[in-house]
């Protein structure tokens, strides 16, 4: 999510100038979900100041609730929406239009995959664990996750600018992690990023995550294997290619040739790896933590054709 100096986000920066509301959300990003009355026992609040101050979080679309039946009685448990948030305050692209495309995980125009491999939709394995054949199945712009110990995969975004509208910045976003035999939090993957064949940069994964489901993954999904990943966003525009604000590589918008074609092919891959590091797991709705395929926005600021 992008916050900026307009009104709309205003409501969520309210949301957050409160020690009590913040206090809410570590709760929530420590435990994954947790109970009125949970919050209101940790935090020494009253239940219905406790309400309150969740009704505000939700209005602002930073938390998430749901009615469950446990031990008796029902309960509103919270989770958190929204982990990452990123503000900015140019007004360069707050007046700026934008184009936004959304890419199934599993709508690569090329790959290659070695095992630990495999792919799967929100209802089920696609062919076999460790099969990398099983990539090449139609049902695979269905997947809602996939990984690989090494290889990599490819993209085609398309181009809708007109030669009138010029290019400012390019925004992706994705939830990813490494990929280990079974999952090991303590499993790092350096994991290259580029666009039209540019290298734009490397961002290094801290593990393969297990500890608990994610939020949106599948009831049926093995507890021993990925879990949900970590979002990250990748932004190439006249300064750099950044990483969540930082700086990844001196390659600029205008060094990749992007107006004239058809089509950009973004690519990802983890780099050769070491015994204990290595690998790329993505994403997409349905799996993991963020209900999101991979996200594309790009902007532009001139005039609109008619």
């Amino acid at each position: 999510m992008m916050l900026g100096t307009d009104a709309s986000s205003l409501i969520i920066y309210e949301a957050l100038a409160s020690e009590a509301r913040l206090n809410i959300v570590r709760l929530l990003l420590q435990n994954r979900e947790m109970h009125i009355n949970a919050l209101a026992q940790e935090l020494y609040l009253s239940k219905a100041i406790v309400s309150t101050h969740v009704s505000k979080l939700q209005k602002a679309g930073i938390v998430g609730s749901r009615m469950k039946r446990e031990n008796g009685g029902t309960y509103k448990y919270c989770y958190i929406l929204q982990e990452f948030m990123m503000i900015n305050l140019s007004p360069e692209l707050n007046d700026v239009s934008f184009h936004e495309v959304s890419i199934p995980v599993g709508q690569y125009t090329d790959y290659e995959a070695w095992p630990t491999c495999g792919i799967a939709t929100t209802t089920r394995m696609i062919g076999q664990y460790d099969t990398p054949a099983c990539f090449m199945d139609p049902d695979r712009v269905h997947a809602g996750i996939l990984w690989l110990a090494r290889g990599f995969l490819e993209y085609k975004i398309p181009n809708y600018l007109y030669k009138d509208q010029e290019l400012r910045e390019i925004e992706i976003s994705l939830e990813l992690g490494s990929e280990a035999p079974q999952v090991n939090e303590n499993w790092p993957s350096d994991i290259r990023f580029s666009l039209n064949g540019h290298h734009l940069g490397t961002w290094t994964s801290p593990g393969d995550f297990g500890d608990r489901k994610g939020r949106l993954t599948p009831q049926w999904w093995k507890s021993d294997v990925n879990q949900y990943g970590v979002l990250k966003v990748l932004r190439i525009n006249r300064e750099g290619a950044f990483i969540d604000g930082q700086r990844i590589s001196d390659v600029r918008i205008h060094d990749l040739d992007l107006h004239e074609a058809t089509y950009w092919t973004f690519g990802l891959s983890p780099e050769e790896g070491v015994p204990g590091r290595g690998g790329l797991t993505l994403f997409g709705k349905g799996f993991g933590n963020y209900d999101q395929d991979i996200l594309i926005r790009y902007y532009y600021d001139a005039p609109h054709h008619q």
